[in-house]
């Protein structure tokens, strides 16, 4: 295990309410992780800490938190990345509701989720019931299905974070998913009106925030939502498109 060394955790106590940050201090080894210390916390002096947790693999989404004012998952935050000459401080996801402690109410985004059309797949190409796709198509839409819905893209994101658009803006993750089944080689549904009216993904500037925090590593900003406005303004303000649209009624 290692020598132990005595680190300060400033974790956040507290509910809707109100709250304050209150200092804890353990002894952290070799290999551990912030959900460790954490833990740890809960066993030696504060047994009534709230905090999200599942599978500690980085599989879950489970333990987002923001750890020195990032966003991040607790189990994938290793100490020996963190300045512990100075007190950690755990915050609960700033962009959600405070239920308690480090847990945040984000059922929002599964509701959101909800709203969004469903896969629409076109009649098979085979009599047997298949389909025949390119590899390229099928690899296409693989990295958005990588999404482990920690939430934490939309955490970080200023348009839900800082203008509170939560009503009218999806937000990041949802335009993940929104891609998976947009540019999924088989699907026919059409979501570009309810990406510009109900998601309104014109308010994302793309200052590619919610990428740099993906603990899954997915290119959200270039490979997902940068090609979703392009479709977006190709279909509602292209002049072209518009133009032929009048000579071809009934166009979706």
């Amino acid at each position: 295990m290692g020598e132990s060394r005595d680190v300060t955790f400033r974790v956040w106590r507290g509910d809707a309410s109100g709250g304050a940050l209150k200092d804890y201090t353990t002894g952290i080894t070799t290999g551990m992780v912030v959900l460790d210390a954490v833990h740890q916390i809960q066993a030696e002096s504060a047994p009534d800490l709230a905090c999200r947790w599942n599978c500690k693999a980085g599989k879950c989404g489970s333990c987002s938190a923001e750890i020195n004012g990032k966003p991040r998952l607790m189990c994938m935050t290793r100490m020996d990345e963190i300045d512990t000459s100075v007190p950690v401080t755990i915050l609960p996801m700033q962009t959600f509701p405070l239920i308690r402690d480090l847990v945040t109410d984000v059922s929002w985004n599964y509701e959101v989720k909800k709203r969004i059309k469903k896969f629409r797949p076109r009649k098979p190409d085979n009599a047997d019931g298949s389909w025949n796709m390119a590899q390229a198509d099928v690899e296409r839409v693989q990295e958005f299905r990588k999404c482990i819905e920690c939430f934490l893209c939309q955490d970080v994101c200023h348009v839900l974070r800082e203008h509170e658009r939560h009503p009218e803006f999806s937000g990041p993750r949802h335009f993940i998913y929104t891609a998976q089944l947009e540019m999924h080689p088989l699907d026919t549904e059409d979501r570009l009106g309810q990406l510009k009216d109900e998601q309104n993904i014109g308010y994302c500037n793309i200052t590619k925030c919610c990428t740099k925090v993906c603990p899954e590593h997915i290119t959200i900003t270039d490979n997902a939502i940068i090609p979703l406005k392009e479709r977006v303004v190709d279909e509602f303000y292209d002049p072209m498109t518009r133009l032929f649209r009048i000579f071809k009624p009934g166009k979706k």
